[in-house]
């Protein structure tokens, strides 16, 4: 076996499958894997998946210098409330932060109102006395004399962790790092979470919440976090083992297991960062990222190469579409919509005859009823196997069985039946409904952020993202697709072109018309010093990057927006530059600014980050040449209404300027694109897919 150092590997672990992907230094990938994931130990997934990732390579693992992990254990911990029990501690006075909320109900005349579940009972919630103010002074002193009393409190409450809030703690955390010494004497078996380094950011309560979310995951994910790296070294890897976070960037072991909130939502936040870089490859500034796995769809917009981002967003809301129902986790994160729509989502009939799909999943145990594993509900995969677009005999690899058969009983018990149609029809049934909800999520999801689908071109990938591109780009009125290589795997590969960062916000309230400079420097190089150093934990080498950002409004008002500040010191005049570029930011989102009003920045942000490599240059005019298919199946044809015959081209087979008029199918190991009789194919220098509507093709 010949050595290949410089080998970085990626690992994804999702609710159906575990990806791996083995890339060189260059950036070429050179293996990759899916596997099903093992819930009840997912150590176990990754290294078979990692081990056959090798396997293909003829590699070994003292030749892996670079290590990336995701997962997405952090979030269903949090969904499914398999966490730690939580105590919090709050200022005297505010014992019922999670009691309150936001005072309002999230849906105004829905009389059996389901409330969020924010994880702490109120016999869990004490508080101690001492106050710090919005600036930061002290106006009382903590009362670290009943300290012992509280001790003994959180220890007759079963609380297994502690989350501590105080007030304004933002501003000065004194009082925080205080209490948390002294706690940590009197219970040392309970790890403590504070707000101060979990969400340093004024409104208490979406602070509180952060901070409960982190105490309730970080003993379930410091075991897990040690355990997968203790058996990863087992089998040899010898570098350190880097984790991906929900804002896009990489950060080291030791600070994802002290805040790990923080990977919430990282696996497909590495889907965005290869949307990204593959959008900057193509010079194309305006996308849509389609990722699709077995468990769920995310869509993200991409603007000038950068995912949409976002401070604040919320996890297992009660009612699943509704803004308000869910617990709100304010930490830098990629924002994108999620949705129950992956490949295992189950498919059902309601109490009115209507198909539904998701969003429960079979998951990877049993999967669907297709997979032969014992699982009896059809899914969206069962879908696709009878209708054609999944060649049972070369499925995942051929790690997996795949028997028609199953999936169309699954679909004639339990969607045909109830409808009284064939196999068939009930698999254009569940098709319709998923490539729909998609669809319509991704419009959504424009129509808020205030920006059109319609001249975006969609980067799709994941498991099942190629196979339904095309069928959601047609409702969601998007006329150009891009699949990448490798797009069965593409949020792994995603880790590998993500950059060690780490991204801090902190509160500062200035008006404009009385910014301090001074202040608002020395705050940047004390936010720079922490997050250099956590960068450099990482990446000990490499030139970093910074950008400092400042999160303004005007006065009254209850949300702000990013404003870029460039990396310079500011200075008093800055404050008219300031002002201008809110105004023209305020205009581009609203339409129009509002003269007269006084402009404040409440929140101040810093993202330090290790430059990272461009990505390679990619055109979709190569001179075209029609590709010979290496065989037909017998598919559903979504524009026609009928079964009928498409062309089967292996993807392997493609070269520079191929191109393939749909219905067709292009194979890979990990997944199957699919080229709707609406559309054509062609192949790029960098062997990209582009697909593009007939007419827009002709002109």
């Amino acid at each position: 076996m010949t050595s290949k150092p410089g080998l970085r590997m990626a690992i994804d672990i999702g609710g159906t499958f575990t990806d791996t992907v083995l890339m060189d230094a260059q950036g070429c990938v050179r293996a990759s894997s899916k596997v099903s994931t093992t819930p009840h130990d997912p150590v176990a997934g990754a290294i078979e998946g990692a081990e056959a990732a090798l396997s293909q390579s003829g590699a070994i693992w003292s030749d892996i210098s670079a290590f990336i992990h995701g997962t997405t254990l952090a979030t269903n911990a949090l969904i499914e409330k398999r966490g730690a029990v939580v105590a919090t501690v709050t200022t005297a006075g505010f014992r019922d932060i999670l009691e309150i909320a936001y005072e309002r109900r999230y849906s105004q005349y829905a009389i059996d109102i389901e409330k969020p579940d924010l994880l702490v009972a109120r016999h869990r919630a004490f508080t101690i006395g001492g106050r710090i103010n919005a600036a930061g002074h002290e106006l009382a002193p903590l009362d670290d004399v009943a300290v012992p009393t509280l001790a003994d409190q959180i220890a007759a409450s079963g609380a297994e962790t502690i989350a501590v809030c105080l007030l304004h703690a933002y501003a000065n955390p004194d009082h925080e790092q205080k209490l948390a010494q002294m706690l940590g004497e009197l219970l040392p078996d309970i790890p403590v979470s504070l707000s101060h380094e979990v969400s340093p950011e004024a409104r208490e309560f979406d602070r509180l919440c952060t901070t409960v979310a982190n105490a309730s995951v970080r003993p379930l994910m410091v075991g897990y976090l040690a355990d997968f790296q203790k058996e990863f070294y087992r089998c040899g890897l010898k570098c350190p083992v880097l984790m991906m976070t929900a804002g896009g960037g990489m950060t080291t072991l030791e600070t994802a297991a002290r805040l790990p909130v923080r990977l919430v939502e990282s696996g497909p936040a590495g889907g965005a960062i290869l949307a990204a870089r593959i959008a900057a490859g193509a010079d194309e500034r305006a996308v849509l990222s389609f990722d699709m796995g077995g468990t769920t769809a995310k869509l993200c917009l991409i603007d000038d190469f950068r995912p949409q981002m976002a401070r604040r967003f919320e996890i297992a809301r009660a009612a699943r579409f509704i803004r308000g129902s869910g617990m709100p986790v304010r930490i830098p994160v990629i924002e994108m919509i999620e949705i129950g729509a992956g490949g295992g989502s189950v498919a059902a009939v309601d109490g009115i005859g209507r198909v539904t799909v998701g969003p429960e999943s079979a998951g990877a145990d049993p999967g669907p009823a297709g997979f032969a594993r014992g699982g009896e509900l059809p899914t969206v995969t069962d879908a696709d196997i009878v209708q054609g677009y999944i060649d049972p005999g070369s499925f995942a690899e051929g790690r997996l069985t795949v028997d028609a058969k199953l999936s169309a009983t699954a679909l004639e018990v339990h969607i045909g039946g109830p409808l009284s149609a064939a196999a068939e029809t009930a698999a254009t049934a569940v098709s319709e409904i998923v490539d729909e909800a998609m669809a319509g999520a991704g419009r959504m999801h424009a129509v808020e952020s205030g920006k059109d689908l319609a001249s975006r071109l969609m980067i799709a990938f994941g498991g099942n993202g190629p196979l339904h591109a095309t069928r959601v780009a047609r409702r969601a009125g998007v006329r150009r697709i891009l699949i990448p290589r490798d797009p069965g795997v593409g949020s792994a590969a995603g880790f590998l072109f993500a950059p060690v960062s780490f991204e801090i916000i902190r509160s500062r309230y200035t008006r404009l018309d009385d910014l301090q400079p001074e202040m608002i420097n020395a705050l940047f190089n004390e936010m720079a010093e922490e997050a250099v150093a956590v960068v450099r934990a990482g990446a000990p080498e490499g030139t970093l990057n910074q950008r400092r950002v400042a999160y303004m409004r005007y006065r009254g008002q209850g949300h702000e927006i990013e404003v870029d500040l460039g990396n310079d010191a500011l200075h008093a005049a800055d404050a008219e530059r300031l002002g201008k570029a809110f105004g023209d930011e305020y205009s581009r989102q609203f339409g129009r600014t509002v003269p007269g009003m006084v402009t404040e920045v409440l929140n101040w942000g810093l993202t330090v980050s290790v430059e990272t490599s461009a990505a390679p240059q990619a055109s979709a005019h190569v001179a075209g040449r029609e590709c010979v298919a290496t065989g037909h199946r017998r598919i559903w044809c979504n524009v026609s209404g009928r079964f009928r015959d498409a062309e089967v081209h292996q993807r392997a087979d493609l070269v520079p300027g191929s191109r393939i008029a749909g219905p067709a199918l292009i194979t890979e190991a990990q997944t199957t694109t699919f080229v709707s009789a609406d559309f054509v194919a062609e192949t790029d220098n960098v062997g990209n897919i582009w697909m593009t509507l007939k007419e827009e093709h002709a002109t």
